[in-house]
């Protein structure tokens, strides 16, 4: 708010004539206050406007609904009834990635729309959510021109904060509509058995319902099928996991009773049908919604993701004993398309620098048996080892090295040195020794595989 004061003021109804020097300098000096008042208040008004427009979202659970129509895919079922080409994406990740609701929908698209062109977009990576997923968007969604984008992160975003769960998934959305604002958006929510408390009280676990807050903002229709398997469950038809006799010996699932899952987490065929199901219905209701085009709105929170890109890494920031995989086999092959590009270096000493001026900075590397340990050296300081090589490290799969994050937005320089111990890898080893084909050679080595850079910000080239 701003006031502007004249150079010269009279204040109205207040005249010279019949007023001696005394009464004039009082009725002056009452005025002047009153002005002071009022800039005061017209300063803590906008500064607090100001706090008001940068504090975050407070988070509250909200009630679970199978499906939330809101804007509705108008736009998407607009052109399967013209018979146009039509690019389904499924973004998310094991639940996603697996042969159950994902090729089925698409079926169901297909067989719903014969006359239209259905293409799919596999972009699901287990094990990941949209931490990682805001960064491979551009690469592995927008790059394919998609016309409808089902995202499924609600159950491996399931232990992150809800700020940066709306950091996240609002960088995506901004992302996408930024590149066309009539691609259409869905989230599905999907089930795991440490939901099961929360769903029967009626209430979404903590990254659906953060989900569904930045959902009701931008207008982003919704699919919960979690509720659904709950309900089966207290009903005596559904059993979440096999159960187990005293002994701890899996039983035999009663007749007339479907078994979900064997992990409580991702479906059996049966339990991929109830998803689609589920999600064919709300698709069906949906059906004669009619496009609305998605206009920019104001950010839900003000330091979302919306900038974070991959950068793929470039021979100038890599010492001389990196070598690129081939993408036709190998190691190469098994993560190419998600990463076009793997860079290989397997002695101690050898090493990534560049410089980037931003706020986060990762590598979109690759965990696994052989995998090093990472000395992150970030504007002079260096940190403790960070093992490539987990408890789940019995196979290799993609994973991110944390460079910073939270930074101040300047210029920052890195470097990441491979470490001249190997991690201790007695958590994969101690249980896989016993197996047959044990082979102890494949748990040796100071092996780092580097895809790309995350960054919040650009690279900075002398």
């Amino acid at each position: 708010m701003k006031i502007g004061i004249p150079r010269e003021i009279k204040p109205a109804g207040i005249h010279s004539a019949g007023c001696d020097d005394g009464a004039r300098k009082n009725i002056m000096q009452r005025f002047w206050m009153g002005v002071g008042l009022m800039l005061l208040f017209a300063a803590a008004t906008s500064a607090n406007a100001a706090s008001t427009a940068q504090k975050p979202p407070e988070f509250q659970p909200v009630p679970v609904r199978l499906s939330e129509q809101r804007d509705g895919l108008g736009h998407v079922f607009a052109k399967l009834k013209a018979g146009r080409e039509v690019r389904v994406a499924y973004f998310g990740g094991s639940i996603t990635a697996a042969d159950g609701w994902r090729p089925q929908t698409l079926r169901w698209f297909r067989d719903t729309y014969p006359q239209a062109q259905i293409k799919e977009i596999n972009a699901a990576i287990g094990g990941t959510g949209s931490d990682l997923g805001v960064y491979r968007f551009g690469q592995d969604v927008l790059a394919h021109k998609p016309d409808l984008i089902f995202v499924e992160f609600a159950v491996n975003d399931g232990g992150a904060s809800p700020e940066n769960i709306w950091r996240g998934m609002e960088g995506i959305v901004r992302q996408a509509w930024k590149a066309d604002p009539t691609i259409d958006i869905c989230y599905v929510y999907t089930f795991h058995i440490g939901q099961a408390d929360e769903l029967s009280k009626g209430l979404n676990p903590r990254a659906a319902s953060a989900m569904e807050m930045l959902a009701a903002h931008y207008g982003i229709p919704s699919i919960n099928v979690a509720p659904r398997v709950v309900e089966l469950s207290r009903a005596g038809t559904l059993l979440y996991v096999p159960a187990k006799d005293a002994a701890g010996k899996e039983m035999p699932t009663p007749e007339g009773v479907t078994l979900f899952s064997n992990d409580g987490v991702h479906p059996l065929e049966v339990g991929h049908r109830i998803y689609t199901n589920l999600i064919t219905d709300a698709l069906k209701q949906w059906e004669a919604t009619p496009p609305k085009r998605h206009t920019p709105k104001p950010p839900y929170i003000a330091d979302n993701w919306q900038n974070a890109q991959l950068v793929p890494l470039e021979p100038a920031m890599l010492s001389a004993g990196w070598k690129k995989l081939s993408n036709t086999e190998g190691m190469g092959r098994q993560f190419y398309p998600r990463v076009p590009e793997i860079w290989q270096a397997d002695k101690p000493g050898e090493k990534i620098t560049f410089k980037f001026k931003g706020t986060t900075a990762k590598l979109y590397d690759v965990m696994g048996p052989d995998g090093a340990q990472a000395v992150v050296t970030l504007d002079g300081k260096a940190g403790a080892p960070q093992p490539r090589f987990d408890r789940f490290s019995s196979y290799h799969r993609l994973a991110t090295l944390t460079i910073g994050e939270g930074l101040a937005d300047t210029v920052h320089t890195v470097s990441i040195e491979i470490h001249p111990v190997q991690p201790n890898r007695s958590s994969v080893v101690d249980v896989e020794k016993n197996k047959p084909g044990f082979d102890a050679k494949r748990y040796e080595g100071t092996v780092l595989r580097v895809g790309a850079i995350l960054l919040i910000g650009s690279i900075v080239r002398d």
